[in-house]
């Protein structure tokens, strides 16, 4: 079953539980799935879902931080919760520890050597760890990487 299939298969679940919240969600979610479909006229593999997945919980992460510094209480409650259901798609993401591992395997399989070799590493690095861990982390670890 994809991943597509089963957040199908969710959003059915939801709708018989009468889940509001997290139906909304994973409404929320197909809609951007299908709107991407339709955009590049293809057919979402499980990469392609997960990039959306993640992409959507960096905009969640954004607004809860947003409305957090707003005193927003209600609205971050509500973003939390969208939040939690959307990293249930996610796969198994890499702890710090084997991302720094990783993106040295990769530092030294380039051969890149200082802060102008950024580029090169994080598109090796984003072909390899897409989907299994946080960009944001990758992106630290690369700088500091790439600095010693």
């Amino acid at each position: 079953m994809t991943l597509k299939d089963q957040i199908t298969e969710d959003m059915k679940t939801a709708m018989r539980a009468k889940d509001a919240p997290r139906l909304l969600t994973i409404r929320g979610l197909l809609a951007a799935c299908k709107q991407r479909e339709v955009d590049e006229r293809v057919v979402l593999d499980d990469a392609a879902v997960v990039a959306i997945v993640d992409k959507l919980i960096k905009q969640r992460k954004d607004s809860i931080s947003q409305f957090a510094s707003a005193g927003r209480t209600d609205l971050v409650d509500k973003e939390t919760a969208e939040l939690l259901v959307l990293e249930g798609y996610l796969p198994q993401r890499l702890s710090a520890d084997e991302v720094t591992a990783e993106v040295r395997v990769i530092v030294t399989e380039l051969g890149a050597s200082g802060p102008g070799d950024m580029g090169k590493v994080m598109a090796a690095v984003k072909a390899r760890l897409a989907g299994k861990a946080d960009m944001g982390l990758v992106s630290a670890t690369v700088k500091q990487a790439l600095a010693s």
